[in-house]
């Protein structure tokens, strides 16, 4: 029949869920602290054991071998030690059961203590070691405080915390409230293990997906990214592993019942679910959907795309407050520049503008260089005084010599017309006039002959 002692060890064991030896070697370091302090030396080396099956405590202690002992708590005759242990010699210690029978008010108060000293110290050690391995996981647990700055939830064996930098915005915590959250951090402190989670880490959805979808939880879906807002919208990049399985389908199940699901539970947020693609200009044109992408530019130096959105669908590719746009980023790890077909065009345009332009200016550059060139005189032939052949005056040239012979000078018909009556009229006029001085000539003649003479 097991004694009061062990009854009473077996339920603090299962009180505290933990194992029955760890409760043991706490009572057991507490008796060596409470009777250290009454019948031994202050550094005496002592050990307590506790019989598992009839609960009976030994006390152990280490003595040294002397020929006369001067102080018997922490010294032994060399007879009475090869009694115990017989290959023995001086010098040697030995170890001696030396179980008081009764402990004092004080030693008792101690041996409690140190007893709830070592129960806390397993019992936080315990609860380290069981949520360690779950960082990174979603765990369930209740509301049970909250405070301005932060919330405490009770997850089972232990108390989390969640911070107000890992609360959803849009989201109303009361007390008794059920909840999932996302195991943040694990991490040991002064009054035992820190516990922090999370309502709007990006692992929170992915987590999610895998408790909800069965392709993303045996592997045959892989998410690939996932970009939140948290309480608002978030995007996720699925790709399939295997041939023939539509990876965004998977992920919305039949009528949209998976992701409907998925978003009741984190209120009612949007979620976009996209196709993951290993061509960098595709998944920036998937990331920025529902809007409709008209190129992408990609400058892999920078890591900056440049993507063309027609006029009508600019606000809706960068959205509410430029969350959209900044959920693509987020998810592709890309800077991306958005820009109308418009403002495109007109940039495209100013181009080949500039481009025309510089090719004139070449051109009359060329230009002016060969007119130049033949007059040029090289130093030599300045320093020599001789000028070169080349270097002639310039002929004046008229218009009359440029044109080809045999050609009029104007072609226009109505000028050669008016030029022809101009030519008629002066020869008739000039036929007149010979008329006249013959008729005159005759009247002479015929009235004087030697006015006559005198005129010839």
């Amino acid at each position: 029949m097991k004694s009061e002692f062990l009854l009473a060890i077996t339920q603090l064991a299962a009180e505290k869920n933990l194992s029955k030896e760890v409760v043991l070697g706490a009572v057991e370091a507490a008796l060596v602290s409470a009777y250290r302090k009454d019948s031994f030396a202050p550094n005496q080396n002592i050990e307590a054991k506790i019989d598992p099956t009839s609960g009976k405590v030994q006390v152990w202690a280490e003595k040294e071998v002397v020929e006369q002992p001067r102080d018997t708590r922490c010294e032994i005759s060399l007879a009475e030690a090869r009694k115990i242990k017989p290959e023995v010699e001086i010098g040697d210690a030995v170890l001696v059961e030396a179980t008081p029978r009764n402990a004092g008010r004080i030693a008792a108060q101690t041996a409690k203590q140190v007893i709830l000293q070592r129960l806390h110290e397993a019992e936080y050690s315990a609860i380290y070691e069981e949520y360690a391995g779950k960082a990174g996981d979603i765990v369930s647990g209740v509301v049970r405080r909250i405070e301005p700055r932060q919330i405490f939830i009770d997850i089972g064996r232990a108390e989390a915390v969640m911070p107000q930098p890992e609360q959803a915005p849009n989201e109303m915590y009361r007390v008794g409230q059920r909840l999932k959250v996302y195991l943040l951090e694990v991490s040991q402190s002064e009054r035992g293990p820190l516990l922090v989670v999370s309502r709007s880490h990006p692992g929170l959805l992915r987590r999610l997906f895998e408790l909800e979808v069965p392709e993303v939880f045996n592997g045959t879906v892989e998410i690939k990214a996932v970009a939140r807002e948290a309480g608002y919208r978030s995007k996720v990049a699925v790709a399939a592993r295997q041939e023939r399985i539509d990876p965004v389908g998977c992920c919305v199940g039949l009528r949209g019942i998976r992701i409907q699901n998925i978003a009741s539970e984190l209120n009612g947020e949007k979620i976009d679910v996209i196709s993951w693609s290993s061509d960098v200009a595709t998944f920036i044109a998937k990331a920025l959907s529902p809007a409709r992408v008209v190129s992408v530019k990609l400058s892999e130096a920078a890591e900056t795309a440049t993507v063309v959105i027609p006029d009508r669908q600019l606000s809706l590719a960068i959205g509410k407050e430029g969350q959209n746009v900044r959920l693509a980023v987020k998810l592709t790890g890309w800077r991306i520049d958005i820009i109308s077909a418009s403002e495109a065009e007109a940039k495209k345009a100013e181009a080949v503008e500039v481009g025309e332009a510089t090719a004139v200016g070449e051109g009359l550059l060329e230009e002016a260089l060969e007119i130049v060139e033949p007059s040029l005189v090289s130093v030599e032939a300045a320093i020599s005084g001789v000028v070169p052949e080349t270097t002639k005056k310039p002929q004046v040239r008229f218009a009359e010599d440029i044109l080809k012979p045999g050609l009029p000078k104007s072609s226009d018909p109505s000028k050669e017309k008016k030029k022809k009556k101009k030519a008629a009229r002066g020869k008739d006029s000039a036929e007149d006039g010979i008329k006249l001085k013959k008729q005159r000539r005759g009247l002479g003649i015929e009235g004087d002959g030697e006015d006559d003479d005198e005129y010839y």
